[in-house]
């Protein structure tokens, strides 16, 4: 069921909820000035949304923009709850047994830590920064850039957790061989299957009339 105003007969006018939030096609960091000059792409390349209308460029922008919400909010969990382990370790009585190796590798994960955070944070610092600007789209492409910078950040960060772990029950050989493994299988499932798919996709688009 579809609700229209019933002074423009528009749907994309009224807010909606996604994720908990009010989103308005017309929110005060996008407005419409800017994007109804903005050049439509080929109608094969558009998407369309359910009803199989093509998605106009103010609407790829808002969904755009609702995705890094959505995908900031999952990433934003699993990096809070690991840098709050790290910071724990420190307080613990077997800290101060640890080799000088151990206590740099610490140090490193911790950095690592707190620079993910700060990435996958950054998003929002953003949209507040320049909230009323109009300036959506150059918004959503820094927000995706920063999410890209600290998923590798935080790939980086569970790497060096992992080897900061086995480090003190495996031997240091095997324990390296372990976070290697586990780090290719990070590169697989964030990286190769994406960059697959996607080739995939372009050669299915190219193959349609």
């Amino acid at each position: 069921m579809t609700l229209t105003s019933g002074t423009s007969g528009r749907s994309d006018d009224l807010p909606h909820t996604v994720g908990g939030e009010l989103v308005r096609a017309d929110e005060e960091l996008g407005g419409t000035e800017e994007l109804e000059g903005a050049e439509e792409p080929p109608r094969r390349a558009r998407r369309q949304d359910v009803t199989g209308r093509p998605e106009t460029a103010r609407e790829r922008v808002n969904r755009r923009w609702v995705e890094i919400l959505q995908e900031t909010r999952v990433a934003q969990t699993g990096v809070q709850i690991l840098f709050g382990f790290l910071l724990s370790i420190a307080f613990t009585p077997r800290f101060g047994d640890l080799s000088g190796f151990d206590r740099g590798l610490y140090v490193v994960t911790v950095v690592l830590a707190a620079s993910s955070t700060a990435a996958l944070i950054a998003p929002v610092a953003i949209h507040r920064c320049l909230s009323g600007l109009r300036m959506k789209r150059e918004v959503v492409e820094a927000a995706g850039r920063m999410m890209t910078c600290g998923l590798v950040l935080l790939a980086l960060t569970i790497g060096c957790t992992l080897l900061f772990l086995l480090h003190a029950v495996l031997p240091t050989p095997f324990a390296q061989a372990v976070v290697a493994a586990v780090m290719a299988w990070f590169a697989l499932c964030w990286y190769v299957l994406p960059v697959r798919l996607r080739r995939r996709h372009a050669g299915r688009e190219r193959r349609t009339p």
